[in-house]
C-alpha cells in the first residue's frame, strides 16, 4: 500500500471502466490501486508518535518530500526532533523497473556519514517505528500472487479484501512478510487497511484513521501501524500529516546525497 511519504499506501479517485467488480481479477484491482494518480510531487510535515506496550510515547518531527521522475519516485525525509536524531536524513530512489534495485541511504549526523541500506536490512525497523525500510518502497507487483478473499465494509465504504502471497523465498527474506492482506475501496481504489504477516510470527495492522481530498487527490492525515504477537500489542506507530502540499514545485537538488547531509 502507499501512504503520503510512506509508500505502503496512497491516493486518487479513479473511475470504473466497463469492467464491473464481479469480472475483475485480484491482479486487475491491485494494478488499478497502484496506477491511481497520487500527484506528481508531495511535501508535508509528519509527526511520528511511537507508543510502547506500556503506553509510553516518543514523538518525532519529520519534513518529507516526494517527487516522480517518469515512473520512478524519489523520496527524502529530514528528522527535525528530538535532539538525539535531529538532522538525520533518509533518501529513497524507488524504480518502477524492478530489475533495478531501489536505493536507500541514511545520513547519521553523529558520525557524519551517509550509510547505504542493503537489501538484507530492509525488513528491519525504520527509525524505531513499526514501519520497515521495505515499507518505504513500492512493491514489485509481479513478485506476488493475488486472490480476492471477500468483500466487506469499512467505515461505510465497500472494499475488496485481497490476499498477496510472495512468489519467492527471496521476496519473503527481503520484505520480512510471508503474506499480506490489502483492503481496497471499490469506488476509487484507495487502500484503507492492511495486515502484514511477519516471519517472526508477529503481525502488523495498518489502519487509515483520517484522510481528505486535496485538489481531487486523496491524501492521508492520520495512519496507524500496530505490531502484535497473538492478541497482545507490542508496539504502535501513529503518523500524523500536516501542511500537505500536492503538485507544488520541488527542486531536484532536494533529492541528492549532498542535500541529505545539509538537511531540511
Amino acid at each position: 500500500m502507499k501512504l503520503n511519504g510512506f509508500p505502503i499506501i496512497g491516493l486518487m479517485l479513479v473511475l470504473f471502466n466497463s469492467l464491473n467488480a464481479q469480472e475483475m481479477t485480484a491482479r486487475e484491482i491491485v494494478d488499478r490501486y497502484d496506477a491511481r494518480d497520487d500527484g506528481h510531487t508531495l511535501e508535508q510535515d509528519i509527526l511520528m508518535v511511537l507508543v510502547d506496550k506500556h503506553g509510553n510515547q516518543r514523538v518525532r518531527e519529520i519534513k518529507s518530500y516526494e517527487k516522480k521522475y517518469g515512473l520512478d519516485e524519489y523520496r527524502v525525509m529530514f528528522f527535525k526532533s528530538p535532539t538525539d536524531i535531529q538532522n538525520t536524513g533518509f533518501l529513497t530512489y524507488d524504480y518502477k523497473d524492478k530489475t533495478k534495485d531501489e536505493k536507500q541511504w541514511l545520513y547519521l549526523p553523529a558520525i557524519k556519514k551517509v550509510k547505504r541500506i542493503p537489501s538484507t536490512d530492509k525488513s528491519s525497523s525504520f527509525m524505531g517505528s513499526d514501519f520497515s525500510y521495505f515499507d518505504m518502497t513500492n512493491r514489485n507487483l509481479d513478485a506476488y500472487s493475488y486472490k480476492i478473499l471477500k468483500e466487506t465494509m469499512v467505515k461505510g465504504d465497500k472494499v475488496w479484501v485481497i490476499e498477496a502471497i510472495p512468489n519467492t523465498e527471496e521476496e519473503i527474506e527481503e520484505s520480512g512478510y510471508t503474506k499480506s492482506i490489502l483492503l481496497i475501496r471499490q469506488n476509487d481504489y484507495v487502500g484503507v487497511r492492511g495486515i502484514f504477516y511477519m516471519k517472526n510470527n508477529k503481525t502488523k495492522f495498518l489502519d487509515v484513521k483520517e484522510m481528505h481530498l486535496q485538489n481531487g487527490i486523496w491524501v492521508y492525515d492520520k495512519v496507524s501501524m500496530t505490531t502484535k504477537k497473538g492478541k497482545h500489542t507490542i508496539h504502535k506507530t501513529f503518523l500524523i500529516n500536516s501542511n500537505i502540499k500536492v503538485n507544488q514545485p520541488i527542486e531536484d537538488v532536494v533529492f541528492t546525497s549532498r542535500r541529505l547531509i545539509k538537511g531540511a
